[in-house]
C-alpha cells in the first residue's frame, strides 16, 4: 500500500478541512483497493504460472511413468516366465523320478514273486524228497541183506540126510555175514565187561540174592544187546545176582 502525504499550511475552514479529509480518506481507500486488485492479479498470474508449470511437469512425467510401468510389467512378465520354466523343469524331473521309482517297484515285485514261487517249489520238492527218503532210504541196506537171506534159503533146502556138522558150519557162515553186515552200518553187540551190571546198557529180567557178590553182577545173558554208533539200540537182557540182605 502506497503512503499518502498531505501538507496543510495556514488556517482553513473547519468544514473545508472535514471535506478535504473525507476526500483524502476516499482517495486513500481507492488507492488501497487499486493496490489490492493489482496484488490479486499478481497472485492469480503467479497461480496460473504455477498451474501451468505443474501441468507441464505432469504431462512430461506421465509418459515416463507409463514407460516405467510398462518396463515393470515386462520385468514381472519375464520373472513369471522364468518361474514357470523352472517349475516345469522341476515337474519334469519329478515325473521322471516317479517313473523310475515305479519301474524299480515293478522289478522288485517281479523278483519277490519269483522268489516266492521258488520257495514254494522248494518246499514241495523237499516234502516229496523227504517222503521218498523215508520210503527208499533203506534200499541199500536191504540190498546188502538179500545175500544173507539167499544163504538162509539154501540152508533150508539142504537135504535132511546131510551131515549136521556141515549144516552148522553153513549157519555159522550166515551168522558171520549178518554180524559183518550190521557192523558196516554201525551196529555192534554190547560186550559184557567183567560181568558188571550197568543199568544204562543192561535190563534185568530176573535177580537172585547171593552172598558171593558185594554189588550186582550179571549171572547170565538172556538176549544180546546192540549199540548203533555208540548209542543204545537195544539193551541186553540179563539175569542178575544181587547182594544178600542181612
Amino acid at each position: 500500500m502506497s503512503e499518502i502525504k498531505v501538507n496543510i499550511k495556514g488556517k482553513k475552514d473547519p468544514e473545508q478541512s472535514a471535506e478535504e479529509s473525507q476526500k483524502l480518506t476516499m482517495t486513500g481507500s481507492q488507492d488501497a483497493q487499486d493496490e489490492k486488485k493489482i496484488t490479486d492479479a499478481r497472485r492469480e498470474g503467479q497461480d496460473e504460472i504455477e498451474y501451468l508449470e505443474i501441468n507441464s511437469a505432469e504431462q512430461s512425467t506421465a509418459p515416463r511413468s507409463e514407460q516405467t510401468e510398462a518396463s515393470r510389467l515386462e520385468e514381472t512378465s519375464g520373472d513369471q516366465e522364468k518361474v514357470i520354466a523352472r517349475l516345469e523343469s522341476e515337474l519334469e524331473a519329478k515325473e521322471k523320478e516317479i517313473s523310475e521309482l515305479k519301474n524299480q517297484i515293478e522289478e522288485l515285485k517281479d523278483k519277490f514273486l519269483r522268489v516266492l514261487a521258488d520257495m514254494d517249489n522248494l518246499r514241495k520238492r523237499t516234502a516229496r524228497e523227504k517222503e521218498e527218503f523215508k520210503e527208499y532210504a533203506l534200499s541199500e541196506v536191504f540190498k546188502e541183506l538179500l545175500p544173507i537171506i539167499d544163504n538162509f534159503e539154501r540152508a533150508l533146502k539142504t537135504p535132511e540126510d546131510t551131515d549136521g556138522k556141515t549144516f552148522r558150519e553153513g549157519i555159522e557162515l550166515i551168522y558171520r555175514m549178518l554180524i559183518n553186515f550190521l557192523a558196516r552200518h554201525g551196529v555192534k553187540p554190547i560186550d559184557l565187561h567183567d560181568n558188571r551190571f550197568d543199568p544204562a546198557f543192561h535190563h534185568a529180567l530176573a535177580s537172585e540174592e547171593s552172598e558171593e557178590v558185594s554189588e550186582p553182577q550179571i549171572k547170565e545173558e538172556l538176549q544180546k544187546g546192540y549199540l548203533i554208533h555208540d548209542r543204545l539200540l537195544r539193551p541186553t537182557m540179563v539175569r542178575v545176582l544181587v547182594p544178600k540182605k542181612n
